[in-house]
């Protein structure tokens, strides 16, 4: 294990992160909100651990073997989430715990949405924009922008998108060179960014507003400005063009990619993965438009179909904005929709949860093992289209599965063992693993009530949620530290 080689890659990294503080610091400077101290003293405390990471192994290159790679991801997630903490506890409003600084930092850059804050209406602009810009560069994962960046400082990256891409056919690239790769995927992250925005602002939604508003979007990450979370608008045009927008990044990104060098829209309709996520999103919202209708919980019908195309896509993308106190929905609705961010996006986007490809398999391979029962000897071979799978990618999913199932039920009874009530234990660990924000129960509103150890037992699970499992889990394993 080459640890100073590490520590370098990781110090660069940091040095980078610095360099976004000063966004928001233009930000508390053309507001004039007073945050703008918060964010000069983070880009200083940042380049200054960056700069003692980096200059006593500045030298030590060495080629990066794929556990190492895995290491980076796990260190750089820790040290950045860590790092993001600080304008949090440096600024005055909102006046944060140690705890809760850290919280709402891996909170965003997880994309998780899950908050401690309340009051976010009276809060500096500058904080805002910045809870919502760690969203952003959360959603498609900074280790991908720093592999597009990397290479020219001397750093290979294929072992670290190999860690950080989501999906269980992460080895399908678009392209032959890793650094091209990520500089397009980012080229349409930012591309679908900024039309968001813009569609938002012709909506309504005022510059600020349509920007932040934007970047948890696209990065399917839940934060808003208000804590009235989009129902602060109370614009059906604002919930469908945030909802569709939710859809467009709850697709591989693969499938963009596909479109934007040049082939047909039809691209997507092949594609199985695609074709079960629409139809999956499409069910939910009859059901939810269904209940919601024979209970009269809205004054209209288009409202109604409004409220669950929203709220749907909202919550089965792992997004978790809301427009109503969905918790407080009819019958089974609440937990339907927690039930429906288990699934999550496909692979490839920058939603949470298990992945639609991975829900696929796992009843295709049901599936076979009822044949099996009936017809013992027979050869049964699963199927994507026309394409056959290998064998090792129906473990690597069984495998996949396994590792969540064992870290759902472990952080749950952790959680539980800090004072939590089952139920609202269930709903925070199934929110956080999720990547998706909102919780059921006593937590339905927030998690400024949750007690300090459960918030840091929640962060993990952010974590391992974020970076898939595996790649966290890997490093408990004594075979990951021999040489």
């Amino acid at each position: 294990m080459h640890f100073r080689a590490i520590t370098r890659i990781v110090g660069l990294l940091v040095i980078i992160f610095s360099v976004t503080m000063i966004i928001p610091g233009i930000v508390a400077l053309i507001y004039k909100d007073g945050a703008g101290k918060a964010f000069s003293q983070t880009f200083l405390a940042a380049l200054i651990i960056g700069l003692l990471l980096w200059i006593p192994n500045r030298n030590k290159k060495s080629e990066l073997k794929p556990k190492e790679g895995f290491l980076i991801v796990v260190l750089f997630w820790t040290v950045l989430g860590s790092v993001g903490a600080l304008p949090f506890i440096f600024s005055e409003r909102p006046n944060l715990s140690v705890t809760d600084a850290f919280f709402e930092s891996f909170s965003g850059l997880t994309t998780t949405g899950a908050t401690t804050l309340v009051g976010l209406d009276t809060l500096p602009k500058a904080i805002l924009f910045y809870r919502q810009m760690l969203q952003w560069l959360g959603g498609m994962g900074i280790i991908v922008l720093a592999v597009a960046i990397l290479p020219l400082l001397g750093v290979g990256g294929m072992q670290l998108y190999r860690a950080e891409m989501p999906g269980p056919l992460k080895d399908n690239k678009m392209r032959p060179r890793i650094a091209e790769t990520a500089k397009t995927l980012w080229l349409i992250y930012v591309f679908l960014t900024i039309v968001c925005a813009i569609a938002l602002w012709f909506a309504g939604m005022d510059v600020f507003d349509a920007i932040s508003h934007s970047f948890s979007t696209i990065a399917i990450g839940g934060f808003s400005t208000h804590d009235a979370s989009i129902g602060y608008f109370n614009s059906p045009a604002i919930n469908t063009i945030i909802a569709i927008f939710l859809l467009i990044s709850g697709c591989n990104y693969g499938l963009h990619f596909a479109v934007l060098t040049g082939r047909s829209l039809g691209v997507y309709w092949r594609d199985l993965e695609f074709r079960m996520f629409i139809s999956l999103q499409f069910v939910l919202v009859v059901i939810c438009a269904l209940v919601l209708w024979k209970f009269d919980v809205y004054a209209t019908e288009g409202q109604t179909l409004n409220q669950s195309f929203f709220q749907v896509v909202s919550m089965a993308t792992t997004a978790g904005f809301s427009t109503d106190s969905f918790y407080k929905w009819p019958l089974f609705l609440p937990m339907l929709l927690l039930c429906a961010a288990f699934v999550g996006g496909c692979a490839g986007s920058t939603g949470g949860g298990l992945k639609v490809i991975r829900i696929m398999l796992l009843f295709l391979q049901g599936a076979r093992e009822l044949k099996r029962l009936v017809h013992p000897n027979a050869v049964y071979t699963i199927k994507l289209g026309r394409r056959a799978l290998p064998e090792r990618i129906i473990e690597a999913v069984w495998g996949f599965f396994s590792a969540y199932a064992l870290v759902f039920v472990v952080s749950m009874l952790l959680l539980i063992a800090t004072g939590v009530d089952e139920f609202s234990a269930f709903s925070a660990i199934a929110t956080t693993l999720n990547n998706l924000g909102p919780g059921l129960g006593t937590l339905g509103e927030n998690f400024t009530t949750l007690n300090p150890g459960g918030k840091w037992i929640l962060v993990v699970t952010m974590l391992f949620g974020r970076l898939e499992v595996f790649t966290l889990l890997v490093l408990l394993t004594p075979t990951f530290w021999r040489d």
